[in-house]
């Protein structure tokens, strides 16, 4: 079914959207604007990251605020709670401690941690210190952590002794560049590496002997800060830069899209080990002064609940692959708890279905709203915001500040722009955006290829309709191409959502002598539907009437999980890698490999 528009949010009498008429924003916004309201100054030509999120703070009541209220994941713990203050002076100490060790401005200090207070400290104490901060997810193998630091020519990595035997000991005396091993907690027993160049250091007597007073070094805004990962779809992962001056984007977006004030209590659910981690879970919130929800454990519906309830969580920033699990459940265990805390949902990782922007509205009372943006971008691009109606199913409209267009590119690289409404081609941004990367790591021929002119290419096909909302359609290398038709596998895959069984579905094309490409669903169940040929013909027969015989799926395979990265996104070159038969490329971030 087509979903109708869903109005925009009633603002309460205290909260009025920090975005309220979207095309006078527009039409006026100069990036200026932000550093303006930062404070940042032009004529120092210093920005730091840590100064915006943390410094600045300690001159206000702030400081007394909580910054982050960490849930372990043992049970009957009860809440951590730290000030921006008390942040403030273990981020300092942790500056203090890299300085101490000889650590310089650029040096790249990655970590590998569960989601704990410490890994905060580290990556603002980085920060501070002029150094350039890499997350990296605490499931990865020892091989993609190696191939990673080995790209990014690691210094120094922040670790637990757990982490250090079980992923990095077999290798790492044969790293490069490794200086430093920083181990977040203190073995009774631990094996040295075999390097006399690479010592491991306990972080808890240095910090405990490090001063909690530093003065943050006066990086530029063009100096790199930090440093992401982003898996290829063959070979080696490809490290973007991002520079001090993406804060700028950090904080505007973060008001904008996610609707953000001062003493929200706001929770973003992805991991600080992949980008919105870190620019929405870390960078963003602190510059607006909010406190941040730190939960340790793994999905779990009645947990997610429970802590929406128990803290009062005003703000949700999450996945549509936890949104879909928690569908899974049914409204029934969402109406167990009070979650009239609430005020603004929004979405990220994957474009979010139709269905479960209606889903929230029915059972949560207020809708997803979805937003679009890439590693590479930095920050958010496109979105539905809180004073604008949402089209299920559609990205939204672009930021203020950020121009968008559909374009597409001949073999020459020539570009032509499309300009007729719902036209499909590839989307692309007008470069100059404050958290637009810098370039790939070590590959600079392959930044270069993204772009034509000063129009980064972002490889997603999207079509723009009249009213100026955007529409994803695939990755260029995911639509199926099928007698003649260009099949966008999320539309296909959004129908099959409709079906009152499916939990989820992932589409690709299967090469076909006569059609070219024909399409192949793989669908996972919800709990009570068992997989059988009736259903399939049922599911099929759904396709069918609502897409067309041409663009409906011809066969379905039922799986019990589908590949997925730890953002949440349906890895369908994997599906189709499997099902072909061909090499499946970087799957470091494949989430089964946990």
């Amino acid at each position: 079914m087509t979903y109708p528009i869903v109005s925009k949010q009633t603002a309460s009498d205290s909260i009025q959207p920090n975005l309220r008429n979207y095309e006078a924003v527009r039409d006026s916004f100069q990036w200026q604007q932000a550093s303006d309201a930062l404070n940042v100054s032009a004529a120092t030509g210093h920005l730091n990251i840590a100064s915006i999120a943390l410094d600045r703070h300690q001159l206000t009541a702030t400081k007394d605020q909580v910054a982050l209220r960490f849930l372990s994941k043992e049970p009957h713990s009860e809440p951590e709670e730290i000030t921006y203050s008390a942040l403030w002076e273990r981020a300092n100490r942790f500056a203090s401690a890299l300085t101490s060790l000889g650590l310089q401005t650029g040096d790249r200090v990655f970590c590998l941690s569960g989601r704990t207070p410490d890994l905060y400290m580290a990556a603002l104490g980085t920060l501070k210190a002029g150094c350039v901060f890499s997350p990296l997810f605490s499931a990865f193998g020892p091989e993609p952590i190696q191939a990673r630091m080995d790209i990014g020519n690691a210094t120094a990595i922040v670790t637990t002794a757990r982490l250090y035997r079980k992923k990095l000991a077999s290798w790492v005396s044969q790293s490069p560049s490794l200086r430093y091993i920083l181990l977040l907690d203190a073995p009774d027993t631990l094996d040295s590496p075999d390097n006399t160049q690479l010592e491991i250091v306990f972080l808890q007597p240095l910090l405990a002997h490090s001063s909690p007073q530093f003065e943050t070094v006066a990086t530029r805004p063009e100096d790199m800060a930090l440093l992401h990962f982003t898996s290829g779809t063959t070979g080696k992962p490809k490290g973007a830069i991002h520079v001090h001056q993406a804060v700028l984007a950090h904080y505007m977006t973060a008001a904008f899209a996610l609707d953000l004030h001062p003493r929200d209590i706001y929770w973003c659910t992805a991991d600080p080990g992949w980008v919105t981690g870190t620019s929405y879970g870390i960078i963003a919130p602190l510059c607006h002064g909010v406190t941040l929800i730190i939960d340790e454990a793994e999905f779990e519906a009645e947990r997610w609940y429970r802590i929406l309830q128990d803290q009062h969580v005003t703000v949700w920033y999450t996945a549509p692959t936890a949104i879909r699990m928690l569908m899974k459940y049914g409204p029934e265990l969402a109406r167990q708890h009070d979650l009239s805390s609430l005020r603004f949902l929004a979405s990220v990782g994957e474009p979010l279905n139709s269905e479960a922007v209606v889903w929230g509205l029915e059972t949560l009372g207020l809708p997803f709203h979805d937003n679009w943006w890439q590693t590479e971008t930095g920050g958010i691009m496109i979105a539905n915001y809180a004073s604008m109606d949402i089209k299920p199913g559609s990205m939204g409209r672009p930021m203020p500040g950020i121009e968008a267009a559909i374009a597409e590119r001949s073999e020459a690289g020539e570009m032509r722009m499309i300009t007729d409404p719902n036209e499909t081609g590839e989307l692309v941004l007008k470069a100059g955006w404050p958290s637009m990367f810098r370039g790939y790591l070590h590959e600079d021929a392959r930044y270069q290829k993204a772009f034509v002119d000063d129009w980064y290419f972002t490889g997603d096909l999207a079509r723009k309709d009249e009213d100026g909302y955007f529409w994803f359609i695939g990755r260029a290398d995911d639509v199926i191409k099928s007698s003649g038709h260009l099949i966008g596998p999320f539309e296909v895959e959004s129908v099959l959502m409709e079906h009152p069984a499916v939990a989820e579905a992932g589409v690709i094309g299967i090469p076909n002598e006569v059609g070219g490409e024909v399409v192949k669903a793989f669908v996972g169940l919800k709990p009570g539907y068992e997989a059988d040929e009736k259903l399939s013909q049922d599911i099929l027969g759904l396709a069918r009437k609502r897409l067309g015989p041409a663009v409906a799926p011809k066969s379905i395979a039922f799986r019990d999980n589908l590949p997925k990265t730890r953002s949440g996104k349906i890895m369908r070159r994997l599906l189709k890698a499997r099902e072909l038969g061909l090499p499946e490329g970087d799957t470091s971030t494949l989430e089964e490999s946990r």
